[in-house]
C-alpha cells in the first residue's frame, strides 16, 4: 500500500515536472458598454493599464453605441484607443474586437433575419469609429451562441469562434466537449475553427454562474494538459466597470508560464496547426436556463418577436414599392428602426429585466425600443403601400392585399369595413368579377384572397348582397360544441372545463390527435398554486362556452372557465381550407399569485444549483396529449431544425439544464414518421414534454427567480399560440413555411380607385421548387438583395426569378464579397431569372444588378 502510493506520488511529480515548461494561455478583455455599465473615463483606464503592462493583451465585446459617447465624455482616452487599436496585426496587435454584435443578444432566442442584422449594423457602428478593426473571431462573455452561427460568421468573414463564457452562466451555457481545437460544424455543414468549452471543464462548484475555465488556475491547465490539449486557453471578459486590471494580476492563483493572448492571435499562430476535430454543432448544445413562463419574460419576447415580423416584413413591402412605384429605398430609416429592435435583444433585457431605476428598467426600455421600430415601419409601410388618388365611388371600394412571403397563398384577410358600410349587405370578387367567400364580422369583412409569392392582388368590395355560401360552422350538440370545417372536427366539452374532447383531421385519412386515455386534457390549462393548496387544473370546474363568429369562412368560440379562482378565457377559431387553429388564452390575474414549485422565504442563495423557477413541471401549462405512439420531438432554431435528444425536457439544477426552447415551434411525431402534430407560439418560451408527459407550452411562473427577485403576476396574462395537425414529418408537411405564414401574415388595405389593369397583381420573387424561403430584400443603391433560406428543401438547383430586369448577378456572403458569379436568364416581360443551390438549412443572398 504505502509503495503504491509512493509510485503515485512519484508519477504524479513527474507530470507536474513534464507540464511545467509548458505554456498555457488566457484571455483576458472587456465585457459589456453604454448600456450596462461603462464608467466615463473607462477608455482612458483601458489604456493606461495597457501601457502599465506591455505583456497585457485584451479582446473587446463591447456594445458599438459606447464608443458614440466614449468620443464625447473621454475624447483624449477615445483617441488614445483609437491609436492603439490600428494595430490588427496577429502576433503585435493588443487589442482584438471579438463581438460588434449590436446588442449583444444570446442569439438563440430571435430570428436568422435579427441575427444577420446584429452583426451588420455593429461591425458598420464599430467601423465608424476604428476603420482599421478586422472582425476575424467571434467570442462572447454570455452565452450568446446558437447552432447556424458557423455558416453566419462565415458569411461575414469571421473564421474562428470560442464557445467559452466561463464567468456568466447565469442563464445557461455550452455542453462540454472536445478538446482544444474544434472544426464546429453548423446544420447547413459549414465549419468553422473553434475553441469549445473542453469536455474537461466542470462546472464550478460553489457556484451557479461559473466554470473552472474562468481563470488559468494550475487545477484546470494541468487536467488540460493531461487531457492532451497543447494549447490549454482559460478566458474571461470582465465587465467594463471592474478596475483591476490585467485578471490574472487580479487575486488569482494561475499556473505558469501562462501568456496573454488575443483570440486571433491563439487561432492564428499558438493553435494554428492543432489538429480539430469535427463536432456537429446542435441547438441542444445550448443549455438554457432563463425564467421561462415570468411575466416579464414573456412580454419582452412577445414585443420583440412582433417587431422582429413586423420590420423584414416591411423591408419587403418596400422593396416592392421601390420596383413598382419607383419610391427610394430608405436605408437611413430602416437603420434607425433596426438599431432599438437590436437593443431589445439584448441578453440584459431577458436575465435581469427589473435592473434600472423605475420607469427605466430593462423592461422599460423594451416597450420604447420595440415601440419606436414599430412606429417607424408604420411610417415606411403607410409609404410603400400607399396609391394615388382617383375618382372614387360610394358603392366600390377596392382592396389590395399583400404576401411578403416566397411562396403563394390563399389565406383569411380582414379590413375594416369603409366608413357608412356597417351593417349592409357587401360581395366580395376577384378583378374578373368572381366572388370569393367572405364574412362580416363586427365592422370588418373576412375574405379568403390568392396572392402570389413577395407580392400582391386586388379585390373588389361592392354594395350588393352576397351569394350565400357554406363551410365552416359550429352547432351544439347534448351539451358539446362541435367546430366543422372541410378539415377538421373539433369537438369541445364545457362539462371538462371547456377541454378539446376531440381533434379529428378528415383529410388525414380521419385521423383522431386527440389521446383520449391520458388523464390530462387536451388544452387543459394545469399548474401548482403553491399558495392555494398545490396543483389546480381549469378541468376542476365547468366552462361556459359562446359562439363569437359561426362561418361559413372562419368559426371561433369563446371558452370561459377558472382555474383557482381565477378566469381564463380561450378563444379558438378555426377557418375553410387552414391547416392551422389558432388559440388565443387571456388569465384575467386580479393579485398575484404564487405558481410554480415554492422556494421558502429567505431561502434563496444564489450559490446553490437548485432553483424553483427551472422546475417546469410545477409552472401553469396548457397541455396537449397526443394521439401519436413512441413520439419524437423536433423544434426550430435560427436557420435550424433539430430532432430532439431528450428524454424528457426537465430539471430543477443548474448543473443539468436542458435546451427545452421553443422559438417559433415544436412539432410532434410517431415514431414511424406517419402523423405530426405542431405547436407554434407567438413567443420564444419552452416547451414540456417526455415519454409519460404530454407536449405542453410554459404559460406562468410566479414566484422567486434569478438573484432573488419576486417575478409577479402584475396584470393579465395573453399569449397566441396554435395548432397544427398534418402527416408526415416537419419537412414533408410544410411545417417551416406555416411558421413563416403565421409569422407574417396577409397585409390588406382599402383604396378607393382602382387600379390600373397592369397593377392589378404583382409577384416580385417567384421561387421554383417547395421549401425555399425569402427572408428578406433589401436594396443597396439600385441592386437588389434577395436572401434564401432551404428549410426544407434538397441540395438542387432553384430557378428564382425577379420582376425586374438585372445584367449581371451574383451570390454574396454577409460582408458583400462575391461568392459566385450567376447567369441571368432574360424571361417574358422583362423579368429575370438565376439558378441557385443551397444545402438544407443553408441561406444564399442574391445580388441583382440593374
Amino acid at each position: 500500500m504505502k509503495r503504491s502510493f509512493a509510485i503515485a506520488v512519484s508519477l504524479a511529480f513527474a507530470f507536474s515536472a513534464a507540464t511545467a515548461q509548458k505554456k498555457a494561455y488566457f484571455v483576458d478583455g472587456y465585457h459589456g458598454g453604454v448600456w450596462g455599465h461603462y464608467p466615463d473615463q473607462y477608455t482612458t483606464f483601458m489604456v493606461d493599464q495597457l501601457k502599465a503592462h506591455p505583456e497585457w493583451k485584451i479582446n473587446i465585446e463591447l456594445e458599438p453605441e459606447t464608443w458614440d459617447r466614449a468620443r464625447v465624455v473621454d475624447p483624449n482616452g477615445y483617441a488614445r484607443f483609437k491609436e492603439m487599436i490600428k494595430d490588427q496585426n496577429s502576433k503585435t496587435g493588443r487589442i482584438e474586437y471579438v463581438s460588434a454584435a449590436y446588442g449583444q443578444s444570446y442569439l438563440y432566442n430571435i430570428s436568422a433575419e435579427s441575427i444577420i442584422a446584429q452583426f451588420q449594423y455593429g461591425m458598420k457602428k464599430v467601423r465608424e469609429h476604428f476603420p482599421e478593426v478586422k472582425f476575424t473571431t467571434y467570442s462572447s462573455e454570455e452565452p450568446c451562441f446558437t447552432s447556424a452561427l458557423p455558416q453566419l460568421l462565415r458569411s461575414f468573414g469571421i473564421n474562428h469562434m470560442s464557445l467559452k463564457s466561463p464567468n456568466t452562466l447565469w442563464g445557461g451555457y455550452v455542453r462540454a466537449f472536445g478538446g482544444g481545437i474544434v472544426n464546429l460544424i453548423g446544420p447547413d455543414g459549414t465549419g468553422i475553427r473553434t475553441s469549445p468549452r473542453y469536455a474537461i471543464e466542470e462546472l464550478l462548484p460553489g457556484s451557479t454562474w461559473q466554470t473552472e475555465g474562468y481563470t488559468a488556475s494550475r487545477k484546470f491547465m494541468n487536467a488540460a494538459f493531461a487531457a492532451g490539449i497543447e494549447n490549454p486557453v482559460a478566458m474571461t471578459l470582465q465587465d467594463a466597470g471592474w478596475k483591476g486590471g490585467p485578471f490574472l494580476g487580479n487575486g488569482n492563483r494561475s499556473y505558469q508560464p501562462t501568456e496573454y493572448t488575443t483570440w486571433r492571435n491563439y487561432f492564428e499562430n499558438v493553435s494554428a496547426n492543432d489538429k480539430a476535430t469535427d463536432h456537429k454543432f446542435s441547438q441542444e448544445d445550448m443549455l438554457t436556463s432563463l425564467v421561462w413562463g415570468a411575466q416579464v419574460t414573456q412580454r419582452i419576447a412577445q414585443q420583440v418577436r412582433a417587431s422582429e415580423n413586423k420590420i423584414v416584413s416591411t423591408q419587403k413591402l418596400a422593396a416592392m414599392a421601390k420596383v413598382y412605384n419607383n419610391t427610394d429605398w430608405p436605408t437611413a430609416a430602416f437603420e434607425k428602426a433596426w438599431q432599438p429592435l437590436l437593443l431589445s435583444q439584448h441578453h440584459d433585457c431577458w436575465i435581469v429585466p427589473y435592473n434600472g431605476s423605475r420607469g427605466d428598467t430593462w423592461a422599460d426600455k423594451v416597450v420604447k425600443w420595440t415601440g419606436y421600430t414599430n412606429k417607424a415601419c408604420d411610417s415606411i409601410a403607410q409609404i410603400a403601400t400607399a396609391v394615388k388618388s382617383g375618382a372614387a365611388s360610394a358603392n366600390v371600394k377596392y382592396v389590395k392585399v399583400y404576401n411578403t412571403l416566397g411562396v403563394s397563398r390563399n389565406e383569411p384577410v380582414s379590413v375594416d369595413l369603409p366608413a357608412g358600410w356597417q351593417g349592409k349587405d357587401i360581395t366580395v370578387s376577384d378583378m374578373q368579377g368572381k366572388a370569393v367567400p367572405s364574412q362580416l364580422v363586427d365592422a370588418k369583412i373576412v375574405f379568403n384572397a390568392d396572392v402570389p409569392s413577395v407580392g400582391y392582388s386586388t379585390y373588389q368590395l361592392t354594395l350588393r348582397k352576397a351569394v350565400a355560401t357554406t363551410g365552416a360552422m359550429v352547432k351544439q350538440i347534448n351539451g358539446k360544441y362541435i367546430i366543422e370545417t372541410d378539415l377538421y372536427r373539433l369537438v369541445v366539452d364545457p362539462a371538462k372545463g371547456g377541454t378539446i374532447e376531440s381533434l379529428i383531421a378528415k383529410k388525414l385519412e380521419g385521423k383522431e390527435f386527440v389521446d383520449k386515455a391520458n388523464a390530462r386534457g387536451f388544452n387543459e390549462l394545469r399548474g401548482d398554486f403553491h399558495n392555494n393548496g398545490g396543483f389546480k387544473s381549469g378541468m376542476d370546474g365547468a366552462a361556459e362556452v359562446s359562439v363569437v363568429e359561426n362561418g361559413p369562412l372562419r368559426v371561433k368560440v369563446d371558452v370561459k372557465g377558472t382555474i383557482n379562482g381565477t378566469g381564463f378565457t380561450q378563444t379558438i377559431s378555426l377557418a375553410q381550407g387552414q391547416p392551422k387553429i389558432d388559440i388565443w388564452l387571456n388569465i384575467d390575474w386580479q393579485s398575484n399569485v404564487g405558481i410554480g414549485l415554492l422556494t421558502p422565504p429567505n431561502t434563496y442563495k444564489a450559490e446553490v444549483p437548485k432553483k424553483a423557477f427551472y422546475d417546469d413541471r410545477h409552472k401553469l401549462l396548457t397541455l396537449f396529449p397526443l394521439n401519436l405512439t413512441r413520439q419524437k420531438v423536433y423544434k426550430n432554431a435560427p436557420f435550424d431544425v433539430t430532432e430532439s435528444k431528450l428524454d424528457n425536457t426537465f430539471f430543477d439544477s443548474w448543473d443539468s439544464i436542458k435546451n427545452n426552447i421553443v422559438l417559433n415551434w415544436v412539432d410532434v411525431t410517431d415514431g414511424n414518421g406517419a402523423y405530426g402534430m405542431t405547436m407554434l407560439s407567438d413567443h420564444t418560451s419552452n416547451y414540456t414534454h417526455g415519454t409519460d408527459f404530454p407536449l405542453g407550452l410554459t404559460v406562468q411562473y410566479s414566484g422567486v427567480g434569478l438573484w432573488g427577485r419576486n417575478y409577479r403576476v402584475d396584470g393579465p396574462t395573453k399569449i397566441h399560440y396554435a395548432l397544427m395537425p398534418h402527416k408526415g414529418k416537419w419537412d414533408q408537411s410544410g411545417v417551416w413555411t406555416a411558421g413563416t405564414q403565421w409569422n407574417e401574415p396577409l397585409i390588406a388595405t382599402v383604396i378607393d380607385t382602382k387600379p390600373a389593369a397592369a397593377d392589378l397583381s404583382k409577384s416580385l420573387v417567384k421561387v421554383g421548387g417547395k421549401g425555399i424561403e425569402v427572408t428578406n430584400i433589401t436594396f443597396d443603391g439600385d441592386d437588389m438583395l434577395v436572401r434564401l433560406f432551404n428549410a426544407e428543401g434538397r441540395n438542387v438547383p432553384y430557378k428564382v426569378t425577379i420582376d425586374r430586369p438585372a445584367t449581371t448577378a451574383s451570390l454574396v456572403e454577409l460582408n458583400g464579397d462575391v461568392k459566385q458569379k450567376l447567369a441571368v436568364t432574360k424571361e417574358v416581360g422583362g423579368k429575370s431569372s438565376v439558378t441557385v443551390s443551397m444545402p438544407r438549412f443553408g441561406f444564399r443572398t442574391v445580388r441583382m444588378n440593374r
